[in-house]
This record gives structure tokens, C-alpha cells and sequence, in this order.
């Protein structure tokens, strides 16, 4: 049989993630998974993120391989050329449930091979199962969250309808009411109004953000599967209480540590025909620094690919740095100062060069599995997590939006792998919460990450819960595509 007969043979699974770093690099993962376990893949970016990922990893970086394309749509929104992302107005919002639907079925419908199955990002329901209607496939949506993370999103709908959210007005961000403990929810032990979502803390019934989320989740309820970017260990009750809601739910976390279990001769081809996960360039130097540094010495400082912050925090947490005696490696991206130029004190940047190594952006898993890392201080987004768990170690957390507070909670309390840093940035506790981290008294937290990372290595192992989940997967597509 030829190469083609071949492939043609094979389930053809679409794969498309809401146009965002975590969100892409999540899917891309799982996409790469199934390849190597035998399924055709295309997979779909925007025109937008398709650009980045090339200028940031090179004209090549998307070759993918045999049976493995990429593909594009437009967006619908116009950009300046200087514009790296979207602005944070819901812009990408709007145009996920308006300009996709007809641009995506267009492409599904011209490609050499007709799809068996569409894998949608969850956030991108809004069109994708009209698609799959349409198409006449079945979908499966794919949540690039903690099952705690979508469990927050979820109980919008019902936040709503208990009157928890919109808020009144503005005071009920400082009067206590963010207090309020919600101990209705299934496999979440009392967590509070505030560890929830950021998204509940508009006042606007009409927020835009409120509306998008609350319609995503529900669409969960008209697919038959659902996919966790987790591992069953880590989340029980919840992924318990899941699965008392939905048909199916799979855990298939942490991807990465499943993917490391491809053959090393298929991971040198995999590299040499796609090598893009990141929207910025990669700066390497970094390692030649971490190699100088002693075993769990230097704090790994990184605030994800979407945290904004004001020029007087980023001076604020560069003093605590410079003056916590602890080596750190912080990267600062090129928009992540609101409003203003990244430029700090000369005195400061004088401290900060005994200590620290300052760079754009690097390969944050090798960062986190490098011998003289000994923990992150992080914003807590799903995917820097999930990838700190994977190499046990702990964090300091400083959260920004989304999910990444119910994150922040699960890390500190429920994983008992972090410490929480106050809203308001203060070079004191910054120094205080390093070297609580980075001495002795973060042993026990250190302890606690390295068993985290044992039961993901045994989740992902044959056998294992993820493993397994996998594989169940991958038989039902086939299963599908045979009907």
C-alpha cells in the first residue's frame, strides 16, 4: 500500500484552539500525541497566531510531517503590524462567534482528506459544533484547564441565576462580600467568591466576558466528550463530580510527560519538521547561566504570556528579587509594561545583575526541569501549573485573571505546593516569600512537589490513568471514523 492510501486510511481528527499562547501550545501537545499514536491531524490556527508562531520560531517551524498539516483562517480583526495580541477589549471574543464559522467550514471542506472528528478548544464551541453539524462528524471539546478551573467556569451559569454575579456595584469588591464562601459546588471543598474566576467580579450584566464563558461552558452539555488537560490524582472529587455531569470526561494530563515517551528516533524527525510552540522567540542564553548555578539556588520569575502590570510593580518585585540573596532568572515579554517604557532605576538594575539573568522569553518546561531551579514564582495559568508539577517544583503565587485564582488556591492550599503573595506588589514581601520559598522552611513544599510530580510520571506511565485515557480516546475516534 502506498504512503497516501495509507494516511487516507487513517481517522482525520481537526484540531483548533482558542488564539491564545497556553491555549495553542496545550492543543498542539495533545494534536502531536495523537499523530504519533496513529491519527491524521491538520491542525488550525489563525492567520494571526500562524504569523507569530513563524517569526518567532522560523519559516520552518511548521512543516509538521507526514499525515500532520497546518492550516489558517482569518480572524476578522483588522490589526496595526506593531499589534502582538489581542488588547484584552473582547475583540477576539466578538470574532470567535461571528467571523469563524464560515472561514473554518470553508477550509474543512477543501482539504484532501475529508475530517472524522473535530477536537475544539472549549472556548471556541460558539462555532465549532454548528461545524461539526454541519460537517456531519462528531466533536469533542477540549478544555486546556484544570478540571477545578473548569469546574469555576462553569458555575457561571449558576452564579448568575443565584444572584452571586454581576455584582451590585463597585463596593462589593472591598465590603466582604468576595468572602462569601460557595459550598454548593460539586468536588469543591468551600471555596470562596474570590478564589473563583476573576469574571465574576464584574458589576456589568451585560460583560461581555460573563456572557462568553457562561455560553462556552454550557456547551459542554452538547458534546459527548469532554477533555482535561489533568490527571486524575491531582483532582479526584472534581473529576469524580465530572463525570457525574458529563457522558465522558478524560483526563489526559500532563500531555507533555506522554509525549516524552515517544521513540527518540520519531522525536529527532518530529523536531526537524516543526519546531513552534511559542508566539515569542525563544532567547537560549539563559541555560549557560543556569548551568553555573547550584542545585534548587536560582527562583525561576515568569508571568505568562498575558499578565500586565504597572512599571511600579515590575520595580517592586525587582527590589524583592535583588535583595532576597537568591539567584532568579525573570522574564520580562516586550508588552508587558502597561502604558509605559521598561525602564528601571539604574540603582536597581545594578542590584539585579549580581543576582539575576533577565531575558525575553525561553523554553519554560527545560527552565523548570533544570537541576538548579528551585521554584517559580509564577501568575498561575494552567499550563505554567501543570508544568510545575510535572517537575516538582514549587511556587510563589501572584494571580492576575481568569482561572488563575482558582489555580492559586488549589496550589496552596489543596497541592500544598505554594505560597500566595498579596494583590498589591511590595518589595518586602517579595524577599520575604523567596526566601521562605528557596530555605529551609519551603523543604516541605519542596517535599510535597516532588509527589505531585511521582503520581503525574504514574498517571502518564502504561497503565496509567492518562495513559489510558489516551488510548480509550484515540479508540473511539477510530471507532467513529469506521461508522
Amino acid at each position: 500500500m502506498n504512503t497516501m492510501a495509507s494516511i487516507e486510511k487513517k481517522p482525520h481528527v481537526i484540531f483548533i484552539p482558542f488564539p491564545a499562547q497556553s491555549h495553542v501550545k496545550a492543543m498542539l501537545k495533545l494534536a502531536q500525541l495523537l499523530h504519533h499514536k496513529g491519527l491524521q491531524i491538520t491542525f488550525v490556527n489563525t492567520d494571526h497566531i500562524h504569523k507569530r508562531l513563524l517569526m518567532s520560531s522560523g519559516p520552518n517551524c511548521l512543516h509538521g510531517s507526514t499525515g500532520f498539516r497546518f492550516e489558517s483562517i482569518p480572524d476578522g480583526i483588522p490589526r496595526t503590524s506593531s499589534e502582538e495580541d489581542d488588547d484584552g477589549s473582547g475583540r477576539i471574543l466578538h470574532s470567535v462567534e461571528t467571523d469563524f464559522l464560515g472561514p473554518f467550514l470553508d477550509l474543512a471542506t477543501k482539504l484532501p482528506n475529508p475530517p472524522n472528528c473535530i477536537i475544539s478548544d472549549g472556548f471556541m464551541s460558539a462555532f465549532t459544533i454548528d461545524a461539526a453539524v454541519k460537517l456531519g462528524v462528531p466533536i469533542m471539546l477540549y478544555w486546556t484547564l484544570a478540571a477545578c478551573g473548569f469546574m469555576g467556569f462553569y458555575q457561571t451559569h449558576y452564579l448568575i441565576k443565584k444572584g452571586l454575579t454581576p455584582l451590585k456595584d463597585e463596593s462589593y469588591l472591598t465590603n466582604g462580600f468576595l468572602e462569601t464562601i460557595v459550598d454548593w459546588i460539586p468536588g469543591m471543598n468551600e471555596i470562596r467568591l474570590k478564589e473563583l474566576p476573576s469574571i465574576v467580579r464584574t458589576t456589568d450584566p451585560n460583560d461581555k466576558f460573563l456572557t462568553f464563558v457562561n455560553e462556552a461552558t454550557q456547551n459542554s452539555h452538547k458534546v459527548s466528550h469532554n477533555i482535561l488537560h489533568t490527571f486524575d490524582d491531582l483532582e479526584s472529587s472534581i473529576v469524580h463530580a465530572l463525570s457525574c455531569m458529563f457522558p465522558r470526561v478524560y483526563t489526559v494530563g500532563p500531555v507533555q510527560l506522554l509525549l516524552d515517551q515517544t521513540p527518540e528516533e520519531e522525536k529527532q524527525k518530529e523536531m526537524s519538521n516543526f519546531n513552534g510552540y511559542n508566539l515569542w522567540k525563544e532567547e537560549p542564553e539563559c541555560f549557560e547561566w543556569l548551568q553555573a548555578k547550584e542545585p534548587n539556588s536560582v527562583i525561576y520569575v515568569n508571568f505568562g504570556s498575558s499578565t500586565m502590570m504597572s512599571l511600579e510593580d515590575l520595580i517592586e518585585f525587582g527590589w524583592g528579587l535583588a535583595s532576597s540573596n537568591h539567584d532568579f532568572l525573570w522574564i520580562i515579554r516586550s508588552n508587558m509594561i502597561l502604558g509605559e517604557s521598561e525602564i528601571l532605576p539604574a540603582e536597581l538594575e545594578e542590584h539585579m545583575k549580581k543576582r539575576g539573568f533577565i531575558t525575553s522569553w525561553c523554553s519554560q518546561e527545560k527552565v523548570l526541569n533544570h537541576p538548579s531551579v528551585g521554584g517559580f514564582l509564577t501568575h498561575c495559568g494552567w499550563g505554567s501549573t501543570i508544568e510545575s508539577l510535572s517537575a516538582g517544583v514549587p511556587m510563589i503565587c501572584w494571580p492576575f485573571m481568569w482561572d488563575q485564582l482558582t489555580n492559586c488556591r488549589y496550589i496552596c492550599k489543596e497541592w500544598e505546593v505554594g505560597l500566595e503573595m498579596g494583590e498589591k506588589v511590595k518589595r518586602d514581601q517579595v524577599k520575604k516569600l523567596v526566601e521562605e520559598l528557596m530555605g529551609e522552611e519551603g523543604d516541605e513544599m519542596r517535599k510535597k512537589a516532588m509527589e505531585w510530580k511521582e503520581k503525574a510520571l504514574l498517571a502518564t506511565a502504561p497503565n496509567g490513568s492518562s495513559f489510558l485515557n489516551v488510548d480509550n480516546l484515540i479508540e473511539e475516534i477510530a471507532a467513529q471514523s469506521r461508522n
